[in-house]
């Protein structure tokens, strides 16, 4: 099969590559000292600037995109990005972006799954649960997804599977995951606490973000989303000091800002295995 890798850029940032494909992740290229606006007048500093500028971009064959807030797509990605690229997030998100000019943004229902295709490998994008407020509340923020990118042959059966979170909080659905996809090769978990007014909690913190990896199952986790606003108030050292409390550590697979990757498959590292 071929080689996978994931590219940290910055907050949820990511360039993950497979083969031929090329995604791009959350696109957010705002620098240190913009401000990200996140609805209802709210908005958030940036505290350190991305890995590369949006010029410095590969060409990407399409965007996963958890939601519609400024620290995932933010004005500079949009004057950039080619308005003609597959844009596979919510069904809000992409009539939203379907109406500036976005005209390949598809809009997916949880559970629903896109495939793109190049030569002869294939990507499928499907949309997992989320949920960015608790209660009610979630009702007063856009509507997240989880991603599951299902790599392999055009015509044969995914090589690799890969968990991207979302913007969401730990919630019942969650563990519908791993019943329908019990062999997850890798996560990538957004973490942050992020809280708005200081009060209201609506990303996971280190122990969420724990309990997330447990139930997902993914047999290995990138952690993102931590350190790049001041609305974040659980620091990655959070997570890891979690992962050790549960004898979890051997599955964290740290990246630096601007760092890249292997993403390996479970097969391989249960060949890796002492004994």
């Amino acid at each position: 099969m071929p080689d996978a890798t994931l590219t940290f850029i910055g907050n949820a940032t990511t360039i993950i590559r497979y083969g031929p494909f090329t995604l791009l992740t959350d696109p957010n290229f705002l620098r240190r000292g913009d401000r990200a606006h996140l609805g209802y007048g709210l908005t958030s500093e940036r505290l350190r600037d991305p890995a590369i500028t949006v010029d410095e971009l590969p060409a990407v064959d399409g965007v996963v995109l958890s939601h519609l807030h400024d620290d995932h797509w933010d004005p500079v990605a949009e004057r950039h990005l080619d308005r003609g690229l597959p844009v596979l997030t919510t069904g809000a998100a992409a009539r939203t972006l379907n109406g500036r000019g976005f005209r390949e943004a598809v809009g997916l229902r949880i559970w629903e799954g896109q495939p793109l295709v190049k030569g002869d490998h294939r990507v499928t994008v499907t949309a997992m649960p989320g949920r960015h407020a608790p209660g009610p509340l979630r009702h007063a923020l856009p509507p997240v997804m989880g991603a599951l990118l299902e790599f392999g042959p055009r015509a044969g059966d995914p090589e690799l599977r890969m968990y991207i979170s979302g913007d969401t909080l730990m919630y019942d659905d969650i563990a519908e995951v791993a019943r329908r996809y019990p062999e997850i090769d890798a996560g990538v978990v957004h973490l942050g606490g992020t809280k708005l007014l200081g009060l209201l909690t609506v990303t996971m913190d280190g122990r969420q973000g724990a309990r997330w990896l447990r139930t997902s199952g993914c047999a290995t986790v990138v952690p993102v989303h931590y350190d790049d606003y001041t609305v974040f108030t659980s620091p990655l050292s959070d997570f890891e000091a979690e992962l050790h409390r549960h004898g979890m550590d051997a599955r964290l697979r740290r990246v630096e800002r601007g760092g890249t990757i292997p993403i390996v498959p479970r097969s391989r590292l249960t060949a890796r295995a002492p004994g």
